[in-house]
Formats: C-alpha cells, sequence, structure tokens
C-alpha cells in the first residue's frame, strides 16, 4: 500500500514538473502589457498573435490579430493554432475563455491588480508561465533599481503640479481619470496630485467640476487627442481655457500603452512625464 501511494506521488510530482517545464512555441497574446514583458523576456519570436492594445515592440505589427482584449473571439483565437493564450487579467469576456479552455488550449491570463507594485507580480507570472525564470528575475531586479531611483527623485520634489488625465470625450464631456486609475498611479508616481481625485475610476467631468479642479496640466495619450481633433480642440474648450493648464497651454500628450500600460516600460514613463511636470532638472 505505502509502496502504490509513493508510485502514485511520484508520478503527480513528475507530471506537475513536466507541466511547468513545458515549452510553448505558439503564443496568443491578450494584453499589451503581457506583450511587452513577453519581447523584455526574449520570447517575442514564439509569439503568434496578439490583440489590438499589443501595439509595442514595433514587431507586433508582424503578428495575427486576435480583436480587443475584453472582446475576443474563441473561433479567431482557435483558428491560429497557439498552444498558449496568455493574458491580461481581464482578458475575455469569460464564456470565450473558458470555450478555449474546453477546447483544450491552455489559458493563463495574470494576477489581479494595477499600479507599478502590480509589474513585478506580471513579469513573475509570465516567468513562470514560459519557464523563463532566470529572464524574468533579472527584469524585475532592472525594474525595482529603476523605480527606487525615481522615487528618490519624486521625494525631493518641492511641488506637486495638478494634473487631469483626459481620456476621450463623450457627449462633449471629458471622460477622465479619477482616483484608482492607472491614470492616477501614473501621475502620482511621476509626482503630480490628480485634479481628479473627488472621485474614483473613470467618469465624465462637466464644465464646472473641470473649471473647479483647475489643472496645471492636461495629459493625455497622443492618439486620443488626434483622434478627438488634436491639440487646438482640447486645449481650445471654453473649461479648458478658464483653468492654469489652458490658460498657459500647458498638453502633455505620451504613448498611451507606455504610460498607463504598466510593463517593464513604466519606469521610462515616469521619468518622462516626471521631465514634463518638473523639468529636467527634478
Amino acid at each position: 500500500m505505502l509502496k502504490s501511494l509513493s508510485l502514485a506521488a511520484a508520478f503527480c510530482l513528475t507530471t506537475a514538473a513536466a507541466a511547468l517545464s513545458q515549452t510553448y512555441e505558439r503564443i496568443a497574446v491578450a494584453g499589451g502589457d503581457i506583450t511587452e514583458i513577453i519581447y523584455a523576456l526574449g520570447a517575442g519570436d514564439r509569439i503568434v498573435a496578439v490583440d489590438s492594445t499589443s501595439g509595442y515592440p514595433a514587431d507586433t505589427e508582424n503578428k495575427a490579430q486576435i480583436g480587443y482584449v475584453r472582446a475576443l473571439s474563441a473561433e479567431g483565437v482557435l483558428s491560429l493554432s497557439p498552444d498558449l493564450l496568455i493574458g491580461a487579467d481581464d482578458a475575455g469576456p469569460a464564456h470565450v475563455i473558458d470555450t478555449l479552455k474546453s477546447a483544450g488550449l491552455t489559458v493563463a491570463l495574470a494576477p489581479s491588480g494595477q499600479g507599478a507594485e502590480q509589474v513585478t507580480a506580471k513579469i513573475r507570472f509570465v516567468g513562470e508561465t514560459l519557464a523563463l525564470g532566470d529572464q524574468a528575475d533579472a527584469l524585475i531586479a532592472r525594474y525595482t533599481e529603476e523605480m527606487a531611483l525615481i522615487k528618490t527623485r519624486v521625494d525631493a520634489l518641492e511641488s506637486r503640479p495638478k494634473v487631469l488625465f483626459i481620456l476621450s470625450v463623450r457627449d462633449g464631456a471629458p471622460v477622465v481619470g479619477g482616483q484608482e486609475t492607472s491614470a492616477n498611479d501614473i501621475i502620482e508616481l511621476a509626482g503630480g496630485t490628480n485634479a481628479a481625485d473627488a472621485f474614483s475610476g473613470w467618469k465624465p467631468m462637466n464644465s464646472e467640476a473641470l473649471i473647479a479642479a483647475n489643472p496645471d496640466f492636461i495629459l493625455m495619450s497622443g492618439v486620443h487627442a488626434d483622434t478627438i481633433g488634436g491639440d487646438d480642440k482640447v486645449m481650445g474648450r471654453p473649461d479648458v481655457q478658464q483653468t492654469t493648464a489652458g490658460k498657459a497651454g500647458k498638453l502633455i500628450k505620451m504613448d498611451g500603452l507606455k504610460l498607463l500600460g504598466f510593463g517593464p516600460r513604466t519606469a521610462e514613463a515616469v521619468a518622462e512625464l516626471m521631465d514634463h511636470l518638473h523639468g529636467n532638472g527634478n
């Protein structure tokens, strides 16, 4: 009996080890942050498909598309014959994920959470999933060092300018990032204060509230700024014109994925935003 149990335990351990050491060669990715991490770990050549949020690095343009991270199609993913779908924590919808699993596809979704601290968890998750633990450890060490250096710079700042992140415009009202959003996190990391800290989440802001918030800077994704009509359209709004940012023409445009994706380029994004808010000397 004991011998049988020992053999069974050994078999289970061997099976688990084999699963952990499996090398995936046809990877579909849903989530720009996860795609960036895979490339940063040196496994970009194993990616066969990416979702529409995966725009970096440039090589992603050569990959097949599987749609938007939260609106995947089971048929579209399976048609590419991947051996793994790896994605962000919000990849879905849930019924599509269930269908993919039922079809026998291995699916791995990142642990939930947001912000700079979650970057290391995502890197570790990808490293473990792809059996690239050593590379993940090295990337985490580099990222941690970069963020520590930035924190030292931020701690020495004497001012915390107010920043309003505008995601888009809906029915004439700008949709802005309040507390508990990626926009709030990146603004605070760069030594700014979120001008929309009176509420949580992504919400439209009426003209009265925007004027009262009185941001020193307007922050946007460059792509989204162009989508709603460009710099003049954004800064020429009557409500924006009544703010400190509008009067001084202080519009900051950055790469949206780098700014809000919280992937390997987060330290670079924070440093870039710091330079806009505080100048290169800080």
